[in-house]
């Protein structure tokens, strides 16, 4: 009987195992590929510090290209709550699918980021006079204030996954613990701005939230990309689900 037993979890773990290690390559991939927009800074700086952009001449390339690499950003975000969620839900199901709405709402504030320099391209590449200077201005000052959701939401998707992570131990637990100490400091960042505090020691103390969320995610690429989920604790999780169910 008992042999019976061991050979059913056995035989059920096989499958299991693999289903987990697609998940957790796919995973790691994408999470690398959400960090092919760090270029941004240097592709943006023409159309966020000129004032004169939307009514000025050149080329709009580096805009463009910034442009899709924050769109390959936005899904490849929302692909990593997608390919981790059949494993992280036998942790905790509504902890997951808040993590793949928390990575749903990030991208939108993506979106809207794009759409708003691509408007002044556009307006731009009509012509437009020097009435379009507020129009720039103001589209500028937009995409500033949908930033503030690509500060805030970081914080969200990390609290929720690293809290699954943790809990299940798939990963080595000082992977998501980064993610759930950077999280309250990249919260309160993102307070602190909307106050308009953008200086000073305050908005660099929790500025500082920004680096332990950043190593983790890339280090949870990485992970996940060449090793995968701890295999003991995979197992320990699957054979949760299967009591539980």
């Amino acid at each position: 009987m008992n042999s019976n037993s061991k050979t059913s979890v056995s035989g059920e773990g096989r499958p299991a195992m693999t289903a987990s290690r697609k998940a957790s390559l796919a995973g790691g991939i994408l999470y690398l590929l959400t960090f092919v927009s760090i270029p941004i800074g240097f592709l943006y700086m023409s159309v966020l510090n000129d004032p004169n952009y939307i009514v000025g001449s050149g080329t709009d390339t580096a805009v463009i290209i910034g442009g899709i690499l924050e769109i390959i950003v936005a899904l490849a975000g929302i692909g990593t709550a997608v390919v981790l969620y059949p494993v992280i839900k036998k942790q905790n199901e509504a902890m997951a699918l808040g993590f793949i709405g928390s990575r749903v709402m990030e991208a939108g504030t993506i979106f809207a980021d794009v759409v708003c320099l691509l408007t002044i391209v556009t307006v731009r590449r009509a012509g437009v006079g020097a009435d379009g200077l507020i129009t720039g201005k103001a589209l500028v000052v937009m995409y500033g204030l949908f930033r503030l959701g690509q500060n805030l939401m970081p914080a969200v998707n990390d609290l929720l996954l690293g809290s699954l992570l943790y809990q299940s131990r798939l990963v080595p637990r000082i992977l998501p613990l980064l993610g759930i100490i950077g999280a309250p400091l990249l919260i309160a960042n993102t307070i602190v701005v909307m106050f308009g505090i953008t200086s000073g020691p305050l908005y660099l103390l929790t500025g500082i939230g920004v680096l332990p969320i950043a190593i983790f995610e890339f280090s949870l690429g990485v992970r996940l990309t060449f090793k995968g989920f701890d295999p003991s604790a995979t197992t320990a999780l699957f054979e949760k689900a299967q009591r539980t169910s």
